[in-house]
């Protein structure tokens, strides 16, 4: 029997997803990103999950669509069920309840970044790499020019699109892909310590405080300020906030309910 395409480990209220294509350095086919989005479902009912970390196998963590399966498969219909199938993933990731932390070693390439600029969080190896190279073989990364101009800066992105070149951990960090460039034997250690951290928080709060975030973040100001101001108050609601008000005047650590 093969190996599954996803591998998913669980450790207290930390679940991770490995994607397991390493003879392909993780290349995103259709099986695979369906695959994805499977364990995604799953994990977004599971409400003794806090945090999601997606990592990849082998030599990499992703390089990016299966331009293989695309070449042999010339008709229309099948490439756009594959870009179809890719946006379907990364609104999933978006739209988890859980944040999800990228853990990048290797090559994060062309919708590899794309999977990377879409986590909420990412921390990678200072010997990783990351691109959007489409430009360089006749395919503008189009649809990881979606997630990445909403992660760093738009021309730090345009440039990255335009000349396909590979930039380093240490640049990927200065410009805001990733949260933080650790040194390769410190990756685990690292990535756990920030996952604990965000696992102890109340789950219900997370899961309010992801949805919010996203939603705010193309209104306007006023609009923004608007609808914040409202999930506070119902926020305000919450068993967990009471909670965690009288744990901080009490002076004492919170136990959560979740709720």
């Amino acid at each position: 029997m093969p190996e599954p395409l996803v591998l998913r480990r669980t450790d207290g209220a930390v679940a991770t997803l490995t994607l397991n294509r390493p003879k392909a350095y993780n290349a995103l086919s259709i099986a695979l990103m369906e695959a994805i989005l499977d364990e995604l479902a799953d994990l977004d009912r599971d409400r003794s999950v806090a945090v999601v970390v997606l990592e990849g196998s082998g030599r990499g963590f992703s390089g990016g669509h299966d331009l293989k399966e695309l070449q042999a498969n010339p008709d229309v219909a099948f490439r756009q069920r594959t870009f179809d199938t890719c946006t379907k993933m990364m609104l999933a990731v978006t739209r988890l309840r859980q944040p999800v932390i990228a853990k990048v070693h290797g090559i994060a390439t062309a919708a590899g970044c794309q999977l990377v600029a879409t986590c909420d969080l990412a921390i990678a190896a200072d010997t990783a790499k990351f691109g959007t190279p489409g430009v360089n073989i006749g395919l503008f990364c189009s649809t990881p020019m979606v997630a990445l101009s909403r992660a760093v800066h738009r021309k730090q992105a345009m440039e990255m699109l335009l000349t396909g070149d590979v930039v380093s951990a240490q640049h990927a960090a200065e410009i805001g892909l990733i949260n933080r460039c650790v040194a390769e034997d410190q990756l685990d250690a690292e990535t756990n310590a920030l996952a604990a951290v965000i696992a102890s928080k109340s789950r219900k709060v997370l899961k309010t405080g992801k949805e919010a975030f996203h939603r705010q973040i193309d209104m306007t100001l006023e609009d923004a300020y608007a609808y914040a101001g409202s999930v506070m108050v119902e926020n305000m609601g919450y068993a967990d906030t009471d909670e965690g008000i009288d744990a901080f005047i009490g002076k004492r650590p919170p136990l959560w309910s979740h709720e």
